[in-house]
């Protein structure tokens, strides 16, 4: 069954879903949805993804959105994905549910939206808001807190004391790349104070070679173009 992948790269969600495919040698159509020009709400992406958002997989009468759900079901789905992705040890494997379940209601909620009202919204052609983004500031430095304090305590080189990265550990790095996008000193300001999660985010990167790099390329791009602005 031929697989499709509908998204944006300069999406965080829809970069992990498709890092994962070529990093396990799943094959797929990608299918860009341009969110800037409101593609994602057109009605034919709407027979996809009824909430209008990216990303969402279209493999054979399955149609499925939520990044989440949807790299569990790429790892169960594919053979030959190794075991590290998304464990078949069921104490870890909860583990792994954990990080995912936490991540869209803090690290998200604090990062994707402080980004977005701190420097994207014109890209969308709305006004930037400074009083939300101050409160989505708070909720990003406690999720960077926790990641760094409580997720990643243990001696391993990703989340849980892993050695081998898991699609936590893929959808959370990716997360967290979106602050590209701010200028430097703001970055930094967020990123510096957590040596760990610095480090961790260099471990999921090259353990993800050539792959992570070629994903972020369009993030990269977009990055320079709002630094000129």
């Amino acid at each position: 069954m031929e697989l499709k992948v509908y998204g944006h790269r300069a999406s965080q969600p829809s970069r992990a879903i498709m890092i994962f495919c070529k990093a396990n040698g799943i094959e797929f159509e990608e299918v860009t949805v341009d969110i800037s020009k409101g593609e994602n709400r057109s009605p034919e992406f709407k027979e996809i993804n009824p909430m209008g958002q990216v990303p969402a997989i279209i493999h054979g009468e399955l149609k499925l959105f939520e990044s989440h759900a949807i790299l569990i079901y790429l790892a169960s789905a594919f053979p030959g994905v190794a075991d590290h992705w998304y464990p078949t040890d069921l104490v870890k494997r909860a583990k792994v549910h954990s990080v995912l379940d936490w991540h869209h209601s803090n690290l998200r909620r604090g990062s994707a939206t402080y980004v977005f009202y701190s420097r994207l919204a014109p890209v969308f052609g709305l006004p930037l808001n400074p009083q939300a983004a101050a409160e989505d500031e708070k909720i990003l430095i406690s999720s960077l807190s926790i990641i760094e304090s409580y997720w990643l305590q243990d001696s391993g080189l990703f989340l849980l004391g892993e050695n081998q990265p898991s699609i936590a550990d893929l959808s959370l790095v990716c997360e967290i790349m979106q602050l590209e996008l701010l200028d430097e000193n703001d970055r930094n300001r967020f990123l510096e104070p957590h040596k760990k999660i610095q480090q961790w985010i260099e471990n999921t990167k090259n353990a993800i070679k050539p792959y992570f790099e070629e994903l972020h390329d369009v993030l990269y791009q977009l990055s320079a173009t709002l630094r000129k602005k």
